[in-house]
Order: structure tokens, then sequence, then C-alpha cells
């Protein structure tokens, strides 16, 4: 008799896009510019290469003994998805739909820069299926923008914002602290010029010098100073304490929410961990969550079960596979018990709710709450949940619990 297929009823689907304008000088994303790519991965043929790939995947998940119940969320990222038509972006959810079915309620977003949509654009996005749009704000001042490489106008955000509204969509803006240069005033101005266009969520990240990009090599050379921890920490405590005065709860270290579409708690510090109808990123929840997801497109990651893959990164080789009929992955890991709560930790404890730990670890957290890094109540039940200033040392706190 043959087995039952192995059931997934949390599924979700990342589609990677590498496709910019201009690349930004502290991205390390696998992204391309038009002019870095020849034949065989051009932006007119991506969207067929990423529905074979999707066919593919579909067998291979058949292979493996899996079937999906639905898929529940949908993250279109990159480089700029919204540079392809929306014609091709609605096909590719629609060759998402077809494989392997949406879930009622599915959660479907598109990461977009403020001069890459229109109202035109954002309505057909929304008859598209798409539900929620995640705006590149990173800042409201433009010479952080023109260190950033960043080429829109701030004063474009407040339109963007009220189109993708009036089509229905929920709204997110990202932000980046730390810029070489930035001021804490001018973060300050971010932040409150962020609060003010009233989105769903916000997410703030602090800015990293990756190796091999164009800021790397401007601070190598001493053209920009290197970002400052001390800096980047009292930017982070500004916006906490700016967000949460807005209604805005966190929910990840470095996203925050509002419960509902029209105004949060004020000041409550955090959402609870299963409010019903809020705004947090349901896709990203799965990544910290630890669920089960596939990644379409060249250098996508995919987690099932117990094992990690990630596909081959040029979008040239990607689609000669594809072609070929051979599924890109380029590597793959299989974690063992050991590596896979240790995981779970990495992941788990950056969220509000915190992490339940197990009997081995649990000696270890009275310490970290003598030191102020997880809350004293919780962790007197086993319960490892970070305060602000463990938010700020996260890694620290990480490491102490899979040490």
């Amino acid at each position: 008799m043959t087995a039952a297929p192995e059931r997934s009823d949390r599924f979700g689907v990342y589609v990677h896009v590498p496709f910019c304008a201009v690349r930004c000088g502290y991205c390390d994303f696998n992204t391309y510019t038009a002019t870095e790519l020849g034949g065989g991965a051009s932006r007119d043929e991506y969207a067929e290469t990423a529905l074979g790939e999707m066919r593919l995947a579909a067998a291979e998940l058949v292979r493996r003994g899996r079937r999906v119940d639905g898929v529940t969320t949908v993250f279109f990222g990159g480089g700029t998805p919204t540079l392809l038509p929306v014609g091709d972006l609605r096909l590719l959810l629609a060759g998402i739909d077809e494989t392997w079915g949406l879930a009622p309620g599915a959660e479907v977003t598109t990461e977009a820069n403020p001069d890459s949509v229109g109202p035109a654009e954002l309505a057909d996005l929304a008859a598209a299926g798409f539900t929620r749009v995640s705006f590149g704000m990173q800042s409201a001042v433009p010479a952080v923008l023109a260190t950033l490489d960043r080429t829109h106008d701030p004063e474009r955000l407040p339109l963007v914002v009220e189109w993708a509204r009036a089509a229905g969509l929920a709204v997110s803006v990202d932000l980046i602290y730390g810029a070489p240069g930035e001021s804490v005033e001018q973060w300050r101005t971010s932040v409150e010029a962020a609060i003010a266009l009233e989105p769903d969520h916000i997410s703030a990240y602090a800015l990293t010098i990756e190796p091999g990009t164009k800021m790397a090599a401007q601070v190598r050379r001493g053209q920009l100073p290197m970002p400052d921890p001390d800096d980047q920490a009292t930017k982070y405590e500004l916006a906490d304490e700016a967000f949460a005065a807005a209604g805005y709860g966190w929910y990840e270290i470095s996203n925050w929410a509002r419960p509902d579409g029209t105004g949060g708690s004020g000041g409550s510090g955090g959402l609870p961990a299963d409010t019903a109808a809020d705004h947090r990123c349901r896709h990203n929840l799965a990544y910290w969550r630890n669920e089960e997801w596939w990644g379409i497109g060249p250098g996508a990651h995919s987690h099932l079960g117990d094992t990690r893959f990630w596909n081959v990164k040029h979008p040239r080789p990607y689609a000669q596979r594809i072609r070929e009929g051979r599924l890109p992955i380029a590597e793959s890991e299989t974690l063992d018990a050991t590596q896979q709560e240790d995981e779970r930790i990495l992941l788990g404890i950056r969220l509000v709710e915190g992490l339940g730990v197990g009997p081995g670890l649990e000696d270890r957290l009275p310490a970290l709450a003598e030191q102020g890094l997880i809350d004293g109540a919780a962790a007197a039940g086993g319960v490892a949940r970070l305060t602000r200033r463990g938010r700020l040392l996260a890694d620290a706190v990480v490491g102490r619990l899979v040490a």
C-alpha cells in the first residue's frame, strides 16, 4: 500500500524577481540591472521561466510525498518586483494558484519602490489578487537617500500610500537607520514621516556594510564612515518609542504593526502573539516560526521539513536549467536534531511571544533576566522573551542559549 502524502497545512511561496533599475550602494541582494544580463535572462522572459520552476517544484513535492493544501502566504521580493509588468505578476500569481491553490484569505505581498508604481498599477495589482504592498521608503531625508543611492523623491511616499489604500491594499513601509553621516535628528525626521503616512506596518533595519558592495569600498577608502553600533542602538530605541506611542506594537525585532487598520493600543509595547485581524506580515512570520516554503527564482531559498536548499544565483544558468527540465537547485543541507533546535532558538527568539526553552536550558534564563535581556516573569515560566535591551543584544542572548 502506498503511504498517504504528508500534508503541509501552512505553506508559503517566495518569488524572487532579480531586477533593479539601479543597484543601491549598500545592497548585497541577488539583483541585476538590465545592462548586466544578456540573452536568456531578460525581464521579458522571466515570468515564463519562473512558471517553469513552479511546474518542476510541484512534481518534486509529489516525488517527496508532500501535499500542499493551499498556499497561505505569497511574497514577491527582489530586486524590484514591480519592474515587471503587472500582467507578468498576475501571471505568476495565477501560476501559484493553479499549481498549489491559494488558501482562503491568503496574504499576497509585493515589494515596490515608490517610483516604480502609480495608481493604475496598484489598482491592477489589487485586481490580480495582491493584498499587500511593501514600499522601500528607507529615509525621508534627501541627503540620506543620496548616500544610500536611492533614486525616489521622498515627497512621492504620501502619494503611493494613498493610491495603494484607494486600491484596497494593506501598506507597509521599510526604513533603514544608521546610514553613514545620518544624524539622530535626520532619523527622527524619517520616523515621524513614516508614522505620518499611517501605514499598517513598519519595518526598520540597521544598515550593515556588506563585503563586496559599493558602500563597503567607500568605507574602505575613507569616503564614508563605518556605522556606529551605539548610534544605531540610540536610533532603534528612538524608533521603538515613537512607533509604540503611535499605536504600533513590535512583534519581531525589526517589525512593528497595528492591530487593525485604524490605530492601535498606543504605547503597549508589543502585539500579543495571536492577535486577530492585525497587520503583521504573515509570510515573514512563517520564516521566524520555521514553517515551510518554496522559493522561486535565482538564488531563492526553500525549506521543507528538516531540509533547506537554494537555487543557483545567476539568472542565466537558472533559466538554462529550467529549459532543460531540471530544478535549478544549487545546494541543500539536512539539519540534524541539534541544528534544528539551534535554528528554532535563533529564529523564534526574535518574536514578541518569546520562546519556550527545553529543560536543559531553563537554568540559563535567570541570569539573562538579571541582566535585563529577557523578561523575568516569562523566564520564571520557562520562556525567553526579549526586553528592549535584549532586542539590541539578541545575538548575545542566542549565544547563551545555543552554547
